[in-house]
């Protein structure tokens, strides 16, 4: 075994072994404890877990939505029970040694970039669409990483204003405190959001998709969802210009998105500059866990 990569969700943990190939080994799964102390025991269990299977300590990566403050290492969490807490910290004291703890979207940005889609360019962008925004950028096979280590909370950047004001749309207020960041309209929820607007029905992505082939309120609906995320992509675009995007998340799952995305952020860019070509990342369920294993292993391999 060579590193393990740890998935932590809202409901369940699991840990995922992989060999010197990088192809998944074995796996192990448990519920994520609603409590703050339990929660630290279930991780530092799983990496001993890990250790036995591997018989020796091998690098392991925590991948989590949410993000550590560089300075005072305490967690900015939505789905668990870590808000201010120094959760990296305490799992090391618990186990005795060096874990590798990254956010869940800039861990799959990596897997895709080093073994998916992106493994044959220098500059990869991943935008994961679900129930929030984020995403991550690996240049050469590393993620991309700043001092305050924000970077690649893509969802918390500001709608676009002449969209907001071309279809009648109010600037919400977002999860994270700030108001009219573009998540509260592209994530699953905010597309939810949309149809509550526009239609004036409660319907959930799946739903809209279903209904935009016969119901013209429901295309109304993707139509300004798709203005908004490929008004996102072409934003991304100017500041970074990656060689491709990938895209991941439950959304990622509508037929045709790719091109559509494609054929809109086209439209947004400046005069008849190109866009990157906008693929599904590969790794599927396994993708976000390897990130984060190959990230524990390029921390250890690099002292």
């Amino acid at each position: 075994m060579i590193a393990a990569g740890i998935d932590l969700g809202g409901t369940k943990i699991e840990l995922q072994l992989f060999d010197n190939e990088w192809q998944l080994a074995s796996r192990k799964r448990v519920d994520t404890p609603q409590d703050y102390d339990a929660l630290v025991g279930a991780l530092a269990d799983i990496v001993r877990w890990a250790d036995s299977e591997a018989g020796t300590s091998i690098p392991v990566g925590i991948g989590a939505a949410g993000l550590l403050n560089p300075t005072t290492e305490l967690a900015l969490t939505a789905n668990l029970c870590a808000t201010g807490k120094p959760l990296k910290l305490d799992v090391e004291k618990a186990v005795g040694r060096a874990i590798t703890y990254v956010n869940d979207c800039r861990a799959l940005a990596l897997s895709e970039a080093v073994f998916g889609v992106g493994k044959d360019a220098e500059t990869v962008l991943a935008l994961i669409l679900g129930t929030g925004v984020g995403g991550g950028v690996s240049v050469n096979g590393s993620i991309l990483s700043g001092p305050t280590r924000t970077g690649g909370e893509f969802g918390h950047m500001a709608s676009p204003a002449h969209l907001l004001q071309k279809y009648n749309l109010p600037a919400v207020q977002c999860g994270c405190g700030r108001v009219g960041c573009v998540e509260t309209y592209i994530s699953g929820r905010g597309m939810t959001r949309l149809a509550k607007a526009i239609m004036g029905e409660d319907l959930k992505p799946p739903q809209i998709v279903e209904r935009k082939e016969t119901d013209a309120k429901a295309m109304q609906v993707w139509e300004v969802w798709s203005a908004l995320t490929a008004e996102l992509l072409c934003n991304l675009t100017l500041a970074i210009d990656p060689d491709v995007i990938i895209l991941g998340g439950g959304l990622s799952k509508i037929e045709g998105l790719t091109d559509i995305l494609q054929s809109q952020a086209q439209k947004a860019q400046l005069g008849d500059f190109g866009i990157p070509p906008i693929r599904l990342a590969q790794g599927g369920d396994a993708s976000g866990a390897r990130g984060a294993a190959y990230a524990a292993y390029q921390e250890q391999s690099n002292g």
